[in-house]
């Protein structure tokens, strides 16, 4: 007899593309789990706007998630949007759980051996309170390296070419590498999408961290925790939607970064404002 579960979907969401790299984890770990993925690229990046404006982004694309799809738990595959609205969505939707993203300092600082370590990020992250904070917790007796990577989300968006992402990544690992880091932190889920373009630049002696895996392991977790997981019978439907003008702005990145094809939706403001008035 195969056990019965919650077969509503998992909620994913991001400013664009960047979040599946954790869709992926989350899949790999969770395969008898459904996934509504929502690109805001309407939006993105969320990076470079201030934290009212990102939270406003987060509740109206919660909403769609939670009342369109009845989504179990929530996702944010976003650093800018965990740091900016995390706490209110929690606060905002008490019955439903919610994965963020946090800078991957602890698990840096237990691995540093040097004790210096790199941090790729977007403004938003690194203006924040969350980033700040953990940093605080758990790497005072860290040397940090943190760059804020402008252009590089817009970059992976618009699929740029090796050369062109080689050229801005020297310049935002550099400074990591001359200080002697021996860790690097990918804090913007787009960045683990150029993951095989970043590592041969920071180097054999520099670790690479993923926070992708460990975000799909909480996600379980949690689905455990709540009694929410996806029975064994359960039949899985992947859906995904962006803001764009034009599905083809989400299909061809996801694809070719992915190397599948990722079929979308547009999310309209029709549909939008329907959910949030």
């Amino acid at each position: 007899m195969k056990a019965a579960g919650d077969a509503r979907p998992i909620g994913i969401f991001d400013s664009g593309i960047g979040g599946l790299s954790v869709w992926q984890a989350i899949v790999d770990q969770l395969p008898n789990e459904s996934t509504v993925y929502v690109a805001d690229q309407a939006h993105v990046p969320y990076g470079p706007r201030l934290p009212n404006e990102i939270l406003t982004l987060a509740l109206r694309v919660t909403a769609f998630l939670t009342e369109a799809h009845d989504c179990k738990l929530i996702v944010v595959a976003c650093n800018s949007a965990s740091a900016a609205a995390l706490q209110h969505l929690r606060r905002a939707y008490p019955d439903v759980p919610f994965v963020g993203m946090e800078p991957a300092i602890k698990p840096a600082a237990a691995l540093s051996l040097r004790r210096v370590a790199g941090v790729l990020a977007t403004p938003a992250t690194l203006s924040g309170e969350l980033y700040r904070s953990t940093v605080a917790r758990h790497a005072q007796d860290m040397r940090i390296i943190a760059e804020g990577c402008p252009g590089l989300v817009d970059a992976i968006e618009g699929c740029a070419d090796a050369g062109t992402l080689n050229a801005m990544l020297e310049a935002f690992v550099a400074p990591s590498r001359a200080a002697g880091a021996d860790v690097m932190v990918m804090a913007c889920t787009h960045y683990p999408l150029i993951k095989t373009l970043i590592a041969p630049l920071c180097g054999a002696h520099m670790r690479l961290i993923d926070p992708s895996p460990a975000v799909a392991r909480q996600t379980a977790r949690l689905l455990t925790q709540h009694a929410l997981a996806a029975g064994d019978s359960a039949q899985p439907q992947p859906q995904f939607f962006t803001t764009a003008a034009s599905v083809a702005h989400f299909e061809a990145p996801a694809s070719h970064w992915l190397g599948q094809k990722i079929p979308a939706q547009r999310l309209t403001e029709e549909m939008e404002s329907a959910i949030t008035r």
